[in-house]
């Protein structure tokens, strides 16, 4: 192996998922289109406090353009967005459901964001849980599990390596001579 970041800054190191479970669950193919595609993002288990993964991940999204729709039990405003209790009570479509809430709790969230026929359902960093991913694959959404969608917009939009890390993506770009 050649001179590099090394093995601690690989991107690929950031998962507990096999081989197979990454090809599956973290194909760059799909990451990159929901990205691309997706407007809307409900974040299930989103905190007021902003030194939480969810308000800081919300945060993010909000400023990249994204809508973002709190979810938690708690009701309440933040972002300037109203908390909803459940996935079935967002009145406007999602596209994307992403959670930060424990692995056994995901199966829940999965039932809701296929009732509420949303696009895709993303399961945060170190939130693995495969019967979630099924009942969510079976009803025909995108799954992305094991990811922070965070990360990997930054990733996809050349942004992610000014925190250090291994985006895999190649972004050199020949500088511009002005006249």
């Amino acid at each position: 192996m050649g001179p590099g970041p090394g093995p601690a800054c690989d991107f690929r190191l950031n998962t507990a998922l096999t081989e197979e479970q990454r090809r599956r669950y973290q194909d760059p193919v799909v990451i990159r289109r929901l990205i691309a595609d997706s407007r809307t993002v409900a974040i299930v288990g989103m905190s007021a406090d902003p030194q939480k993964a969810s308000a800081f991940v919300a945060s993010y999204l909000q400023h990249e353009g994204y809508r973002i729709i709190p979810v938690n039990p708690h009701g309440g405003r933040v972002l300037g967005e109203t908390i909803y209790p459940d996935l079935t009570s967002i009145p406007v479509s999602v596209d994307i459901v992403d959670v930060f809430r424990p692995p056994a709790e995901a199966t829940g969230f999965a039932r809701q964001a296929v009732a509420i026929r949303a696009k895709a359902l993303w399961l945060q960093l170190r939130i693995v849980n495969f019967d979630a991913a099924e009942i969510a694959a079976a009803a025909g959404l995108d799954v992305v599990m094991d990811r922070c969608v965070k990360m990997e917009h930054g990733r996809f939009n050349g942004t992610l390596h000014w925190g250090g890390m291994n985006t895999e993506i190649i972004s050199a770009r020949k500088a511009s001579r002005g006249s």
